[in-house]
């Protein structure tokens, strides 16, 4: 079978004949990218899906009654996994694609775009970042929804991560500006009663708050309070505008209180003391770096923070941030960090007799990958093809004109491809991404409530 029939009409239609839980899938003749440090790269080599979850790895599987795709030319990669985007935001799109500074961000959409906000434009915003996500290959999204301005919003936002069909996570936070309910974060408990109350379903429930005061007051800055909401709850916190030294003196406030553990992920975390990131080596705390928004906004220093990570014993997760001025898509970050740290690490040795210490393509994989997993409290769910995990998977068209050859898959995948090149996206076994089309979208529809969200955003003056 040709590249071009790997996911045709035809098996789609035979996929969706059979009930989910008793759907078998099994690809064949794949490269395989497994991102499991044990499976490593696999060869001609198939993958079977078994209901939402992937039961076998390796070559000469036996099919049985699996509907066959044959994956010829392609290579199989886990989904990838955002740690953190502003996902009400994308009707705004490159709105301000020149953004000098934080300030800049900050006035113009928290004080400004999003006090108009109401709940269904927090639906469609969140509807279309994820959506996108899964077209360019995101499983797995962390949705830092800072605009719950109501139960309502939040309502809102929860339910178009659900009618999506991404592997969600709701990170929770008030509003910055403007009025709200002031029901947060205590409508937490409701929202995780409401709808996340199992430990076996595609969305999951974070706390999301700040590093410090200096935005949006103490209310929102993470401290022993809202560390006490998140334990009894059971969820993690992801805290944003992790920047210079008044966050790493929080940092260190945190770990002397002991409200530093895996199941808190520090976002940016650019700027920060060696102390600090000693602090959070030594508590396992997990950092979400954001490529394209601390180089191109220009977020402390600018530089996205992988080395000091790497050397706190940290490996990072990846993130998006915001549409209104970055790009949306998973390889963007991939490429942007390794060519930015790879710069950084030759530049500093030039004229000396030091070795660079650079990081790989597969690195940045990792990252993208099974770190981001890890970092949104998902490893032992998605992040990588090992047998037992849900079948969160790419199917990228290695033989496509901009691919070819294939020689190395993990280059392919990081530095060849881009959304065109994935022919197929599966979500806990569901197909979303097929024939290169995300599945279940009528466009048109979607355009026009995308664009009128739009125009009563921008022409309703700020509250």
């Amino acid at each position: 079978m040709h590249t071009n029939d790997t996911t045709s009409a035809a098996v789609l239609d035979q996929l969706r004949r059979r009930p989910a839980d008793e759907r078998r899938v099994l690809f064949t003749g794949a490269t395989i990218v497994t991102m499991d440090p044990a499976l490593g790269v696999l060869h001609d080599a198939d993958l079977l899906v078994e209901g939402d979850t992937i039961t076998a790895v390796g070559p000469g599987l036996d099919a049985g009654d699996a509907v066959v795709v044959d994956a010829t030319g392609a290579v199989l990669s886990p989904g990838f996994v955002d740690t953190h985007r502003h996902a009400w935001e994308a009707q705004l799109r490159r709105i301000m694609p020149d953004v000098d500074d934080l300030g800049a961000y900050v006035m113009s959409t928290l004080a400004g775009y999003a006090t108009v906000y109401r709940p269904e434009d927090m639906y469609t915003g969140t509807k279309l970042a994820a959506l996108t996500a899964l077209d360019s290959g995101i499983t797995t999204m962390l949705d830092f929804s800072h605009n719950s301005r109501t139960p309502e919003h939040s309502d809102a936002a929860v339910e178009a991560l659900r009618d999506t069909r991404i592997r969600g996570v709701h990170a929770a936070m008030g509003p910055h500006f403007g009025d709200w309910d002031k029901q947060w974060p205590g409508d937490l408990t409701r929202l995780k009663e409401q709808y996340f109350s199992s430990d076996d379903q595609l969305l999951t429930l974070r706390l999301a708050t700040l590093a410090t005061d200096e935005i949006a007051g103490p209310a929102l800055a993470y401290g022993p309070e809202l560390a006490r909401v998140a334990e009894d709850l059971g969820i993690g916190a992801s805290v944003d505008a992790v920047f210079g030294t008044a966050s790493s003196e929080a940092i260190l406030r945190w770990a002397e209180d002991g409200l530093l553990s895996p199941d808190v992920t520090l976002i940016h975390a650019t700027g920060l003391t060696p102390e600090a990131w000693k602090a959070m080596g030594e508590t396992g705390t997990t950092v979400a770096l954001a490529p394209t928004s601390d180089a191109q906004i220009g977020l402390e220093t600018a530089i996205p923070a992988v080395d000091e990570a790497l050397s706190a014993g940290i490996r990072p997760g990846l993130s998006i941030d915001v549409e209104v001025a970055l790009v949306s898509d998973m390889f963007t970050q991939m490429r942007a960090l390794h060519a930015i740290q790879r710069m950084r690490a030759v530049n500093a040795a030039y004229g000396t007799d030091r070795e660079p210490r650079r990081i790989t393509t597969h690195d940045v994989l990792d990252f993208a990958t099974l770190q981001g997993a890890r970092t949104n409290g998902l490893d032992a769910v998605t992040g990588s093809l090992t047998p037992g995990k849900k079948a969160d998977l790419l199917v990228i068209q290695a033989e496509d004109l901009n691919n070819m050859p294939l020689n190395d898959p993990i280059g392919t995948v990081v530095l060849g491809s881009d959304p065109r090149n994935i022919s197929a996206v599966l979500v806990d076994g569901e197909p979303r991404k097929w024939n290169g089309h995300v599945l279940d979208v009528d466009l048109p529809a979607l355009r026009r409530e995308v664009h009128t969200s739009r125009a009563y955003v921008l022409n309703t003056p700020a509250a």
